[in-house]
């Protein structure tokens, strides 16, 4: 941890022959999948957000006692973090805590703390919610599920804890609009990139917010708070999974003629638990996985992506414009 002593001594990771065909590789087993932290297993409680007044931490959980550190100077993104290069080191359990180690310096955390060896710092861990987790929707808002029933989607499914499952989208289409959703996140620690809780809120069947476990990873534009093939979020505001997550969305429609020609790009601001992780984007066309490929003077309906994963959605509501 060369970089992280630095960081925290300055302010404070043959041709002829007959063909046959080769027999079909088997397929991998599916990463188990957990859904409460009762049942996600002894790691994770290790896996989440340490800080203090000077630095922010992530512990992410990846399967078989195995861990990444990821610091961030300043304190944790979104509140505090200066945006400077992120140090990341890997680290094994030890005992009933974790052992992170390079050959130069070493953090150990236990007891909910994380201890940096070299200066004796430590971070308490913490557990954010996004400032519009439970906002109410306003008096002319459309209310697209708020656990009662599952009436405004096309083959809506409500599951056993009252929560609407992905692969469903909105029997109303929209135009311009704000909306407001509330996703929540299954831990599945040997999952890697797209496998790890895969979903997305699609902008009239035709532009994806992506929908991913992405926490303390790089922040790209598949991850959380990205839009697919457009634009990696400002900053990673992915929390840790199992814990409910916000999308405030302002979305504007591409503009045609009465031609049809497109006269004018769709925009969209979105804010990720609470910061703007997008910021009056312009949109470079439909986004691929949609089931509209193409922009045409049409409004369109809300898509929450079903990518074989549990992820559930609450509090969906949508102003029109």
């Amino acid at each position: 941890m060369r970089l992280l002593a630095l960081l925290l001594t300055t302010s404070l990771f043959a041709a002829d022959a007959p063909k046959t065909k080769a027999p079909a590789a088997p397929h991998a087993p599916e990463p188990p999948t957990y859904l409460t932290a009762d049942t996600a297993g002894p790691d994770f409680p290790l896996q989440g957000e340490y800080a203090n007044e000077k630095m922010g931490a992530d512990v992410i959980a990846l399967g078989d006692d195995n861990f990444r550190l990821v610091l961030h100077k300043g304190g944790l993104p979104g509140a505090g973090w200066d945006g400077s290069a992120k140090i990341e080191v890997d680290g094994k359990r030890d005992g009933a805590g974790v052992k992170f180690q390079d050959k130069i310096d070493s953090a150990v955390l236990a007891d909910g703390k994380l201890v940096i060896k070299s200066t004796g710092m430590v971070l308490t861990r913490t557990v954010r919610h996004s400032p519009t987790e439970g906002l109410a929707a306003p008096k002319d808002a459309t209310i697209l599920f708020d656990g009662k029933n599952a009436d405004a989607w096309v083959d809506g499914k409500i599951d056993p804890r009252g929560f609407l499952e992905a692969n469903t989208k909105t029997k109303h289409a929209f135009t311009d609009f704000t909306l407001h959703v509330e996703f929540f996140l299954p831990f599945k620690p040997l999952g890697r990139g797209q496998s790890r809780a895969n979903s997305g809120v699609y902008l009239q069947h035709r532009y994806e917010i992506q929908v991913l476990d992405s926490f303390g990873l790089k922040g790209l534009d598949n991850e959380c708070g990205g839009i697919y093939k457009n634009s990696a979020p400002k900053v990673n505001m992915c929390f840790p999974p199992l814990q409910w997550q916000t999308y405030d969305v302002n979305f504007t429609a591409a503009k045609f003629d009465k031609d049809g020609k497109k006269t004018g790009s769709a925009f969209v601001t979105v804010r990720h638990n609470g910061v703007v992780v997008q910021d009056n984007l312009e949109l470079q066309g439909a986004t691929p996985g949609g089931a509209f490929k193409t922009e045409v003077p049409a409004p369109g309906p809300i898509y929450l992506q079903g990518h074989g994963n549990p992820v559930v959605y609450r509090n969906v509501w949508v102003v029109a414009k």
